[in-house]
């Protein structure tokens, strides 16, 4: 039977069981049960206080601990305690004396089970360690289990909190999104998008995506998306939001440079206005038929203006028919469609191949988002944001 060095700390690599007891005869008694099972005697690792133990456990993961209550380091079941919380993923089996209190005190303490020292068998023991390990499994799940739905819950309210409301009055346009952060850890990423419907009945839309991954860029797509709105509904003229938010996205450096791309989108008499900073372009359309649009694109916002160039962001000015759809995106989704580095493509075409499918297929616009995301030739690890917009028809 192992013992722990305790000039070294070292203990042996392929030690399985850790028996804690400080009694050196129920310590022969316990090695005795389990080399009856057939348990190697290389793989039993004997430490006589709970100090050592705990070194023991620091330095190797034992299968299982057997654990003496009666330590001269420790009082009750503070050893319990201790050990449960050096060894949260570790079946411990409490050891117990007939003159000791009930066992099961030791089962509220965190240990799945308990053996009276003087009634220990080999088939007793090896059936309590089996089992001990089980419940230690099925707790572990219970409690992984608990802390998804948890996180779940939390995300969830988050992103109820975080992700904007589409702001619409009346059924001029029917809208669907679709937002996933590309850190799975992350309730949000740096794109954001908003849809508002303006009190004349025009239908504003924007989507962006802040360059880089991380809180820092979470919050400022937030604080973008924020503005956006705010800017919109105080009545700021569309052709000075963009630039207002430049002046915004400036103001919030703290050290590190960063750019924005925005696409931001007016809807109103059978026309859209289009405005893009650095963005992927939308892809419309009319009828069956859509196609990216061929636009006049400014630059990021961030990147300073060359000189002589006024507001930056030209307007771009396509018919859009009732009964017309337009998709906006993030380059996430155009990664999830980009199969071939090499294309110069950069997974426009197969994107608007996919959204040819779906109005081939008869889905209504607002499936189209799930459709694309799911049928994607693979999956983009990047922050992914897509808005949907149909125009009512006419009649």
């Amino acid at each position: 039977m192992g013992v722990l060095d305790p000039n070294t700390g070292e203990v042996a690599l392929n030690a399985s069981i850790l028996l804690v007891e400080d009694d050196h005869g129920d310590a022969v008694l316990v090695r005795a049960c389990l080399l009856e099972v057939g348990i190697a005697d290389d793989s039993i690792i004997w430490a006589r206080n709970l100090g050592e133990a705990l070194t023991v456990v620091a330095a190797t993961k034992p299968v299982c601990i057997l654990l003496d209550l009666g330590l001269p380091d420790a009082e009750g079941y503070s050893a319990v305690d201790k050990m449960v919380a050096a060894a949260p993923d570790i079946a411990v089996i409490v050891l117990t004396g007939r003159q000791e209190r009930n066992g099961l005190e030791a089962l509220g303490a965190g240990a799945q089970d308990y053996l009276v020292k003087d009634t220990i068998t080999g088939d007793l023991l090896e059936r309590s360690i089996r089992y001990a390990r089980e419940r230690k499994r099925a707790q572990r799940a219970q409690q992984q289990l608990r802390e998804v739905r948890l996180s779940a819950a939390e995300q969830a309210r988050l992103e109820r909190g975080l992700l904007p409301k589409p702001l619409l009055l009346t059924d001029a346009v029917a809208c669907a999104t679709y937002y996933r952060p590309g850190r799975d850890d992350a309730v949000l990423g740096g794109d954001f998008f908003d849809v508002v419907e303006t009190a004349d009945g025009r239908i504003r839309a924007v989507i962006g995506d802040v360059m880089g991954h991380g809180p820092d860029e979470a919050a400022l797509g937030v604080h973008l998306r924020v503005a956006w709105r705010t800017l919109l509904l105080a009545g700021v003229p569309d052709d000075r939001i963009l630039p207002t938010l430049a002046l915004l996205l400036g103001a919030e450096e703290d050290g590190h440079r960063r750019f924005v791309t925005v696409c931001d989108v007016t809807i109103a008499a059978g026309e859209m206005t289009v405005r893009v900073a650095g963005h992927p372009a939308p892809v419309l359309c009319a009828g069956d038929t859509p196609r990216y649009l061929d636009l006049l694109v400014g630059p990021p916002l961030g990147v300073q203006l060359p000189p002589g160039l006024v507001g930056g962001w030209p307007d771009n000015r396509v018919p859009m028919p009732a009964a017309s759809s337009v998709l906006l995106y993030t380059d996430g989704l155009l990664e999830a469609y980009s199969i071939d580095a090499t294309s110069d493509s950069l997974g426009i075409t197969e994107l608007v191949a996919g959204v040819r499918a779906c109005t081939r297929s008869g889905e209504p616009a607002a499936s189209w988002i799930s459709s694309l995301v799911g049928n994607a030739p693979r999956e983009s690890v990047d922050d992914t944001a897509a808005v949907v917009l149909t125009t009512r028809p006419f009649g």
